[in-house]
């Protein structure tokens, strides 16, 4: 016992000793505050910040970072930015482009609705979306609010600014990958009564298309699957795409164009692509016959659809085909097409458009030289009952004298060809 108090008492009175002591004392009460300090923060970003990701996958991602570049918010200035360039083909041939300056790579922040938010857009060079072949990014929004409704707020102005951008537009979208994307700018809807068919032709898809959108709850409650296709057929030029834009903009609906020769394409991409349509949109199948018809030569060229005709039956209307989705396609012969293609249930109405009627060269007339009846009596009789030409002929004749009706009737002639087609087929 006296040993143990005299080691303490000399411990105690030795200064190196009592220095150690102090700075183990120190270190320790340091490393307890450091501890502290850090449960304290978690516990407060636990409490106090609200997070948002928004990985690039998503649809809000570009949407965000759009509405960013636009938005009238209070951003402190920032030096990492990236840069979106807009890409316009004018009617007139002529190219313009426009520049935006978005937040690129790094840490931002801007106020919105009196809150400051810190925006982090980061780029895993590691990781490939595999269906662009772009790295893999994403945008975390960080703000000192537990209010998480200003995200939904923000998301919501964000969505409708994109919205606005395609109000009064149709959308073309093309797959890529296993997904739909648009391509291209939104176009401008395209005016019904800019495409003339004969005599009743509009009237009638129209209403059918209009019949069924409107039938959802009949097809249910009878068990029938809720779909419909039809196909339009007919020599080259005679407006079969140019009528499905034409509708898809009086219906205020968009456009996914399915590709079946496009590389890589399996029956079961096909089917999920299918399934996945955006609503509100027309799935169009172009040159249907083309699609395995065409098949020896890609083969030849290194590439092919692996796409197979009882495939592309099954993706129409098998056990697992999708339902609401109204589909069209479209060919310039209809005699190569199987019959099992083109049976109800896959097809529902099938339409010829041939060349231009009487009726529609006249109509056509009077759409590029409004009130000029008698000229377009004239123009129609200089043609001839006999003649064979397409509304495209016509419109590119059109086009050449478009402020001179006179010159168009008076060259009428070269529209005027000995070839001879092939009446309409019957249904």
């Amino acid at each position: 016992m006296d040993t143990s108090s005299g080691f303490l008492e000399s411990a105690a009175s030795n200064p190196y000793f009592s220095a150690g002591f102090g700075l183990l004392g120190v270190g320790a009460g340091l490393a307890v505050l450091r501890q502290g300090l850090r449960r304290g923060l978690d516990v407060a970003r636990r409490n106090l910040l609200v997070t948002l990701e928004i990985p690039s996958r998503d649809k809000s991602y570009p949407w965000f970072l759009h509405w960013i570049s636009h938005a009238k918010v209070s951003r402190k200035n920032s030096q990492q930015l990236a840069v979106e360039t807009t890409y316009k083909q004018h009617n007139n041939g002529s190219v313009s482009s426009t520049f935006q300056l978005v937040p690129g790579p790094g840490k931002h922040y801007f106020k919105y609705q009196g809150v400051w938010i810190q925006v982090e857009r980061h780029r895993d060079g590691r990781m490939m979306d595999l269906s662009t072949g772009s790295p893999f990014e994403t945008v975390t929004l960080t703000t000192l609010s537990r209010d998480r409704e200003i995200f939904r707020h923000l998301l919501t102005e964000a969505r409708e600014a994109a919205l606005a951008k395609q109000e009064g537009k149709t959308v073309m979208y093309t797959s890529w990958g296993a997904e739909w994307r648009p391509f291209g700018l939104p176009r401008k809807r395209r005016p019904m009564e800019s495409v003339v068919l004969d005599k009743g032709i509009t009237s009638r898809i129209v209403s059918d298309v209009q019949d069924f959108i409107s039938n959802e709850a009949w097809y249910n409650q009878r068990g029938i699957p809720y779909r419909r296709g039809y196909l339009l057929y007919g020599p080259p030029g005679s407006g079969k795409t140019s009528f499905i834009q034409a509708l898809a903009g009086y219906l205020e609906y968009n456009i996914c164009i399915l590709n079946l020769s496009e590389r890589g394409l399996t029956d079961d991409r096909l089917n999920h692509l299918i399934s996945v349509a955006p609503e509100r949109s027309l799935l169009l199948l172009e040159d249907i016959d083309a699609a395995f018809s065409q098949r020896a030569q890609n083969a030849k060229e290194g590439f092919h659809s692996m796409v197979t005709f009882s495939g592309l039956l099954n993706a129409l209307d098998g056990v697992a085909s999708s339902e609401q989705r109204v589909i069209f396609m479209t060919t310039n012969h209809i005699d190569r097409l199987d019959r099992a293609l083109i049976r109800p249930g896959r097809v529902d109405m099938k339409v010829y458009l041939g060349d231009a009627s009487p009726y529609q060269i006249r109509q056509m007339f009077l759409r590029f030289y409004n009130g000029e009846s008698q000229l377009a009596d004239r123009f129609v009789e200089a043609l001839g009952s006999q003649c064979r030409v397409s509304a495209a002929q016509l419109q590119g004749h059109f086009v050449c004298y478009k402020k001179d009706p006179q010159a168009a009737v008076d060259h009428a002639h070269r529209l005027l060809t000995p070839e001879q087609g092939t009446g309409p087929l019957e249904d």
